[in-house]
């Protein structure tokens, strides 16, 4: 039986059939000429069964397609897959992999070939690694459910990922920073570790029921949270009012067939596929790669009904979010703030600061801040055109602003460089 008959059909078509020996084409013939006739052979060792993985590869294809076609191979694999086994007998030049278990990083240590990993897991710490700054998905649902007046914050973790344990722990860190607390849900196992899904959705029932409410919920990942919403619809709890629920992932059909519509933070899949296939070119071609950690910061919350909920008490605090919310990529300033609330600026600030945790100028600032990013990673917009889109009156008042609130300049984050936040 042919080795490869289940591998899916290479990209570049005109090449299909031919092979790789693990050197780039270049050092293969000596030849420029012959080397552009070759495609290099590169396995995608990623499962397709999520939204955020398909995000991973339609960044990869966004990348062959600016610059060399590569003759693909990509096995159909599960999150928990070991290697296919035709790899053990591939000769190919390079491999993007998700390595979440140690028998796929076995079988691609065996290889000796360019590698760069797409997981969080760090099964071969000595090798490259894109993965999206969990940290920061943590920062961005807490500042999305805190914004909505919420004072109650959990998190459900699947503890087995480590992904999970780094958006529990950049949540946790950030709902701290902000003066409260986070209830985490992990599911008790067995002495082995396993336990049957009706234990688990039972575990997962008792913890929703026994929390406190309104409480501002951030599931794992959307088919976590998908979960959650089919126990508050059993156990009559109401979404948002009672739970106010945020996945992760974005995926879109499952969020919008969820009941109510799933809340979701984005992340930025593309981005971190196209650039985990520029990093294994710039290795297939030779070069060196001291930088390992590569972190991608996630694009932004998008706001669906499981979140439509604004539990602020005080309503002149609740008046001016609503309209910071509503109005700050127009210029508008605390003064503009002050004249839809009739009380005094030093009153609402006083208020708004022991409601929301920040001031009316910080909360300002921060949707802008968010908007600027989510413009640098989706867009190819000049700065001076995200500058008027997002608030700021020109590029130089954006620019100062960006660095004070990011640590580096737009430039520096658009190219993907890592932000640590406090």
């Amino acid at each position: 039986m042919d080795p490869d008959s289940d591998l899916k059909t290479p990209v570049s078509a005109k090449m299909q059939g031919q092979r790789s020996t693990g050197k780039s084409s270049v050092d293969r013939s000596g030849d420029q000429a012959a080397a552009t006739e070759r495609s290099r052979s590169v396995a995608l060792l990623i499962e397709t069964s999520n939204a955020y993985a398909r995000g991973l590869l339609k960044g990869i294809a966004s990348y062959m397609h600016e610059n060399e076609l590569w003759s693909i191979y990509l096995p159909e694999l599960g999150r928990d897959s070991g290697p296919p086994e035709w790899l053990k007998r591939w000769k190919g030049d390079g491999i993007i992999a998700r390595i979440e278990n140690d028998a796929v990083a076995a079988a691609i240590q065996r290889l000796d070939l360019p590698v760069v990993d797409v997981s969080a897991a760090r099964h071969i710490p000595e090798i490259p690694y894109f993965e999206i700054n969990e940290v920061g998905v943590g920062r961005l649902a807490f500042y999305h459910l805190q914004e909505r007046g919420l004072r109650n914050f959990a998190y459900c973790d699947e503890p087995r990922f480590r992904w999970s344990q780094l958006r529990r722990d950049g949540f946790a860190k950030y709902v701290a920073a902000g003066g409260f607390e986070c209830n985490v849900f992990q599911p008790k196992r067995g002495a082995k570790g396993q336990q049957s899904a009706l234990s688990e959705r039972e575990q997962l029932t008792h913890w929703i029921k026994s929390l406190p409410r309104p409480v501002g919920v951030l599931a794992c990942y959307d088919i976590k949270a998908q979960e959650i919403l089919d126990v508050c619809r059993e156990q009559g709890i109401r979404v948002p009012e009672d739970v106010a629920l945020v996945g992760v992932d974005n995926d879109e059909v499952l969020c919008e067939i969820c009941t109510p519509p799933l809340s979701s933070v984005v992340p930025a899949a593309n981005r971190t596929g196209y650039m985990a296939a520029k990093c294994l070119d710039s290795l297939m071609n030779g070069e060196k790669r001291t930088k390992l950690c590569n972190l991608i910061e996630p694009l932004g919350v998008v706001s669906r009904q499981s979140t439509d909920v604004l539990a602020i008490d005080d309503p002149d605090v609740a008046i001016a979010m609503r309209f910071i919310r509503d109005h700050y990529s127009e210029g508008v300033n605390v003064r503009d703030v002050l004249k839809v609330v009739s009380i005094s600026r030093r009153s609402l600030e006083s208020r708004f600061q022991n409601t929301v945790g920040r001031t009316l100028h910080q909360e300002i600032t921060r949707r802008r801040i968010a908007r600027v990013c989510q413009l640098l990673n989706e867009s190819d917009l000049t700065i001076a055109q995200i500058a008027e889109r997002s608030g700021y009156q020109n590029e130089e008042y954006l620019s100062v602003a960006f660095r004070r609130a990011m640590g580096m300049p737009p430039g520096r984050y658009r190219r993907g460089e890592p932000v640590d936040i406090d």
